[in-house]
């Protein structure tokens, strides 16, 4: 499988371009991530809170500027898609916020909500049909469409957030922390769900989580960070039997259960 987002020598810090440069290294919320990611693959970024994973997809996205290194996606830089072609760059990387509820306005309804991404990007009018079928591909009915965030679980706020991020036809689909937001008895079902998207789309998958265990059911790869840096990649069956590094070794033993294994 070929790459379609490379990242090489990335670097990020929060704060005003007056003072990122002069920024000790321990203060970088990114520090010299080398990232390949292959088109078509599944790959998990875990590690505690604070560890830079959300940071890093934000990067790739191009929501948060580079301060160093670079990112390229379809062999292509990043600041190039974004000076030239942003809307198409925007089309083909989607991101799933870690709260669906803040991504959707409290005010509109669903049928607005999820219009927003096509007519943004492709700058056409959405017919209803269109939308019902974005809708039925995450196991949701029409019914949906009337009603306001406010009067969906968090399950159906999940499900029409990655019904929106879908609806512009993705390369890659990058999803924060899909399950934090939802109940544990839904968590399988979004999980579930997630996979059989990706099959059924073609999608190239980026899953950021705390919980190695999930990114074990649905990632075939898996980068460990923390403190900013990853400290271990490969693939996750790998990952899970021989950690190279204590903190990897440390995460698996953290973590609630160990009934599902990679592969399982």
């Amino acid at each position: 499988m070929t790459a379609l987002v490379e990242a090489r020598g990335l670097r990020f810090a929060y704060g005003g371009r007056t003072n990122w440069r002069r920024r000790p290294t321990d203060e970088w919320a990114l520090r010299d991530i080398e990232l390949s990611i292959a088109r078509g693959s599944a790959l998990g970024i875990v590690g505690e809170s604070g560890s830079g994973k959300s940071t890093l997809v934000r990067v790739l996205c191009g929501l948060l500027p580079a301060r160093g290194g670079s990112v390229a996606f379809d062999g292509r830089d990043l600041g190039d898609w974004l000076r030239t072609a942003p809307r198409t760059f925007r089309r083909q990387n989607q991101l799933v916020f870690q709260n669906p509820a803040s991504s959707l306005d409290p005010r509109m309804r669903m049928r607005q909500s999820l219009a927003e991404p096509t007519r943004a990007l492709e700058r056409r009018p959405v017919p209803i049909e269109e939308m019902v079928g974005w809708l039925a591909a995450v196991g949701l009915g029409s019914e949906v469409l009337s009603r306001y965030p406010h009067q969906l679980s968090g399950g159906q706020l999940q499900r029409v957030a990655l019904a929106r991020a879908l609806s512009v036809r993705p390369e890659v689909l990058y999803a924060d922390e899909p399950t934090s937001s939802v109940d544990v008895s839904v968590q399988a079902q979004i999980l579930n769900l997630l996979m059989d998207l990706r099959a059924r789309f073609d999608l190239t998958l980026v899953m950021v989580s705390h919980n190695l265990v999930v990114v074990g059911r649905v990632c075939e790869h898996i980068v460990v960070m923390r403190d900013g840096q990853i400290v271990e990649q490969g693939a996750t069956v790998d990952v899970f039997d021989e950690p190279r590094s204590t903190y990897t070794a440390e995460l698996i033993a953290a973590a609630e259960s160990v009934a599902v294994r990679p592969g399982t």
